[in-house]
C-alpha cells in the first residue's frame, strides 16, 4: 500500500466527486480513479458506491475510514518526531484555528500560558474555515485544533481518536447595523415575519458557526423568518457586511464588542436570540511529540484548575 492511496481515499470522501477530488490531488482523474482502484483491491473490497450523482462510502469505505485517519496521522507524527530527532532542533507547537479565533482569541490565550511559564517550543498557527482544520487534523498536519463548539453540534472526530479541553467561553449574537432612523435600534431585527423576512449574512456549510448556528435554528428558532442573501465562512465577512447594512448576522461576542460599543453594530434581538458557545481545544489520542505532551498537560492543569471538564 502507498501513502498516496490514503490521501487519494481521503481526498474523495471529503471531495465526494472523483473530477474535484483528482483536482485537489493534483493528478489526472484517470491516475486518481486508479489508484483508488489500487487501494480497494489491495483491501479486497469496493469502498466507494459509484453509481449515485455524489460519490458514497460503502460499508467496508465507512469502516476503513478510521483507519485510514488514524494510519496517515500517524505516519506523519513519525514523520515529523524522526526529523526532530535527526536534525536535533526544538519541536514546534502546530496548531490549527478557526479564522475568529485565531484573531480574538489565540493571541492573548498564548500569552497568559507564557506568562505563567516560557515554553520551550516554538509554536506554528494555521487557520482555515472548520472543515479545512478537521481535514489538517485528520490528516497528522496540527497536533491541535482550536474551535468553537456547541453540544447540539456533532464534529467529525471520533471520541476513541480524539479528545478535547474546553478553554473559554463565547457567545453567538445576532446584530445588525443601527436603523438611522432609529438610532440604537437594529436596521434588522428579530424576529422577523414571514410575509417580511430578515435578510440574513449566513455562514457557509465549512464553518464551525455555521453548523452551529443550523442546528440551533432547528432546535430553537424558526429559520423561515431569515431570507439569505450573503453566504461567507469567515466572520470577519460577515461583520463587514453587517456594518454595512446588508443584513443581519449571528457573530462572536469576542470579535464584535468593540462594534456594539462604539454603535457601529447593534443587538438585533434580546438575549433569547443568544447562542452561548465554548472555546475548545482537540488533540489526537495517540501519543504526540513530548513538547505536544507536556503542554497538554500544562493545559489539563489549567482547566482542572478552573473546572472545566477534559
Amino acid at each position: 500500500m502507498e501513502l498516496d492511496w490514503l490521501e487519494d481515499f481521503l481526498a474523495l470522501v471529503e471531495h465526494q466527486h472523483f473530477g474535484r477530488a483528482a483536482e485537489a490531488r493534483n493528478v489526472s482523474q484517470p491516475a486518481f480513479s486508479r489508484r483508488v482502484r489500487l487501494l480497494e483491491a489491495w483491501l479486497g473490497a469496493p469502498l466507494f458506491n459509484r453509481d449515485t450523482h455524489r460519490v458514497a462510502l460503502t460499508t467496508a469505505g465507512e469502516q476503513w475510514k478510521p483507519t485510514a485517519e488514524d494510519l496517515l496521522r500517524r505516519l506523519y507524527l513519525g514523520r515529523e518526531q524522526t526529523r526532530a530527532v535527526s536534525e536535533g532542533y526544538v519541536s514546534t507547537l502546530r496548531f490549527a484555528s478557526t479564522h475568529a479565533l485565531s484573531i480574538t482569541f489565540f493571541p492573548q490565550w498564548l500569552e497568559e500560558i507564557e506568562a505563567e511559564e516560557p515554553l520551550a517550543s516554538s509554536v506554528s498557527l494555521v487557520t482555515d474555515n472548520m472543515a479545512g482544520c478537521e481535514r489538517m487534523m485528520q490528516q497528522g498536519q496540527a497536533q491541535f485544533l482550536l474551535c468553537h463548539h456547541h453540544p447540539s453540534t456533532p464534529v467529525s472526530f471520533r471520541p476513541n481518536y480524539f479528545t478535547s479541553i474546553d478553554i473559554g467561553r463565547d457567545v453567538l449574537v445576532p446584530v445588525s447595523a443601527p436603523d438611522p432612523e432609529a438610532p440604537g435600534t437594529a436596521r434588522f431585527a428579530l424576529p422577523g415575519s414571514l410575509d417580511a423576512p430578515v435578510p440574513y449574512l449566513a455562514f457557509g456549510e465549512v464553518s464551525g458557526m455555521g453548523r452551529i448556528l443550523a442546528s440551533t435554528h432547528a432546535l430553537e428558532g424558526p429559520s423561515m423568518w431569515l431570507a439569505p442573501g450573503f453566504t461567507a465562512h469567515v466572520a470577519t465577512v460577515l461583520a463587514a457586511m453587517a456594518r454595512a447594512g446588508r443584513g443581519l448576522a449571528w457573530l462572536p461576542l469576542s470579535l464584535i464588542a468593540r462594534d456594539l460599543d462604539d454603535g457601529g453594530l447593534v443587538r438585533a434581538g434580546d438575549g433569547r436570540w443568544d447562542v452561548p458557545i465554548d472555546i475548545r481545544l482537540y488533540r489526537p489520542r495517540a501519543r504526540q511529540t513530548a513538547a505536544a505532551e507536556a503542554f497538554w498537560a500544562r493545559l489539563k492543569v489549567r482547566a482542572e484548575a478552573a473546572g472545566s471538564p477534559g
